[in-house]
């Protein structure tokens, strides 16, 4: 186990000079998450919701733990059988490395120095725990320890050479010590672009492009229900980072390229001189399941994106933009959608505070009325306008669709599951959401009784979610309530209960509640 975490320390210091990302490492777990098939993801959300990472890196150490004690029992001085496995752990590990976006041989050297370093330790330790049997005598007889013919003729000793173990295991501990001081470089650079974000000042928007003031009865006069506008902490994230990106806007660049008429360019400077807009959207996962809370709404501060595609001018065959993340992470974009008119921002700012690290400082794309599978970008760097027939992203490559509309949602948020609630009058309140299209409609049935309206909030915008009440008189005993949507082009939501994969869960959401005198 030591000589599994000088391995790791050492290619983790070795990573902070090379590339952060090839530390052995997060090179397999990241490799890990790529290569995780779509309905393990799912089910990995599902269990742990956004714990999901934590729980990987977690479950990663406990693995290489248990490798290493194996190969400790296994090794021998003169059977290195445990020596092969953390060689074929090195292998992998490297392999793992340069198979990162952006990798290259080099960031195998992290790695294989580390294994380098780690077999050379198990080997020095097995011997002075496990030595060998002397060697025999020219009689035919084995030399005892102790006699003076083992002094003479420099045979392997026959028991343990504790001391020589425990300044093998002290030395480890130091390495292990100071490479990991070494390897903070990587979390140093993480905290210099904090310093930078808690300095930055948002571009300034104008009166007339400032998010239309919030009605102040947005949302249902009820105990418990879902706030309009989502906080920063509490809005949901869904990615592949294990490692949030550290990118400075000093090093931030957007390169507009492929089926365009000229290529563009842009720094952080060109991009935040432009007319800053404020827009207030709802944004979903796609990996929601029915009645989930993988949804929410804050205000946006950016830049429109048909904007920033007109200047470079795609050309009329083209019909899909491919983002690509400063990790590599990429998504397939519909043209159409980032040109009708709607809001589509490449966004700075969330909630009138600079965009949080894990939610894509400094730069992010926000789509109204799409997953975000295919269209909500974090720390972009990278446009590349294309065709669905010529290019894929990372989750359309895996089994997803292509273009990722927002399905019709409804769900009930008080009272809570499984509530005990005493009969009479009781307000139940929920959300819905049809992103671009709007809410017009939200109805409930108890039981198997009849469908009756809900009474909506105030509508804020077709791009964002909808709040509803309903005024239930409830009997004593045990009784289910279901709610559905119709959105703003009449269609009502499906009954039909779906999973996630490929293009959004469906079904109408419903809740048990125990109805006591």
């Amino acid at each position: 186990m030591l000589a599994v975490g000088i391995s790791l320390s050492i290619g983790h210091a070795v990573a902070a000079a090379v590339d952060s990302s090839s530390s052995p490492f997060l090179a397999v777990a990241d490799s890990v998450v790529d290569h995780a098939p779509a309905p393990v993801r799912e089910l990995t959300i599902d269990l742990l919701g956004t714990a999901d990472k934590p729980a990987l890196l977690i479950g990663l150490s406990l693995i290489l733990a248990v490798a290493g004690a194996v190969a400790g029992l296994l090794e021998r001085p003169r059977r290195p059988v445990g020596s092969v496995i953390l060689g074929a752990f090195g292998l992998l590990g490297a392999l793992a490395a340069v198979a990162r976006p952006g990798g290259g041989l080099i960031w195998a050297l992290p790695t294989l120095l580390g294994a380098a370093v780690g077999i050379t330790t198990l080997r020095l330790m097995a011997e002075a725990l496990l030595p060998q049997a002397p060697a025999p005598t020219q009689s035919g007889t084995a030399t005892t320890h102790n006699s003076p013919a083992s002094e003479q003729t420099g045979h392997t000793q026959t028991s343990p050479d504790r001391r020589r173990f425990l300044v093998l295991a002290g030395s480890a501990v130091t390495v292990i010590a100071a490479a990991g001081t070494a390897g903070l470089t990587l979390s140093r650079r993480a905290a210099d672009v904090m310093v930078e974000r808690t300095g930055l000042r948002l571009p300034g928007v104008l009166a007339r492009n400032s998010a239309p003031a919030v009605p102040a009865d947005i949302v249902p006069d009820a105990p418990g229900v879902t706030p309009f506008l989502t906080g920063n902490a509490e809005f949901y994230r869904i990615d592949t980072a294990l490692r949030v990106p550290a990118l400075t806007t000093g090093e931030w660049r957007l390169r507009i390229h492929g089926m365009v008429e000229r290529e563009i360019e842009l720094d952080w400077d060109a991009l935040v001189t432009r007319e800053a807009l404020e827009r207030i959207v709802t944004l979903t996962c796609v990996s929601n399941e029915v009645g989930g809370d993988l949804a929410g709404t804050a205000a946006w501060t950016g830049f429109p994106i048909a904007d920033l595609l007109a200047e470079a001018g795609p050309l009329p065959d083209a019909d899909m933009l491919l983002s690509t993340s400063v990790d590599g992470w990429t998504a397939g974009t519909p043209l159409a959608e980032l040109t009708d008119g709607r809001d589509a921002l490449l966004a700075v700012g969330m909630n009138g505070q600079p965009l949080p690290l894990e939610h894509g400082y400094p730069v992010r794309q926000v789509v109204p009325g799409l997953y975000g599978y295919v269209s909500a970008t974090k720390w972009v760097v990278d446009w590349e306008v294309t065709r669905f027939d010529h290019a894929s992203a990372y989750w359309t490559d895996r089994g997803w669709s292509e273009r990722g509309p927002i399905r019709t949602a409804s769900r009930i948020d008080r009272p809570a599951p499984l509530a005990e609630v005493r009969a009479g009058l009781v307000v139940v309140a929920g959300t819905s959401w049809a992103q671009h299209r709007g809410i017009t409609r939200v109805e409930v049935r108890v039981d198997d009784g009849a469908w009756r309206d809900a009474r909506l909030s105030t509508a804020y915008s077709a791009d964002t979610w909808r709040m509803w009440s309903f005024d239930w008189s409830a009997e004593p005993g045990l009784h289910t309530l279901y709610v559905r949507a119709t959105d703003g082009r009449g269609e009502v939501q499906t009954q039909e209960r779906r999973p996630p994969v490929p293009d959004g869960a469906t079904g109408w959401h419903s809740r048990t509640f125990r109805v006591v005198p």
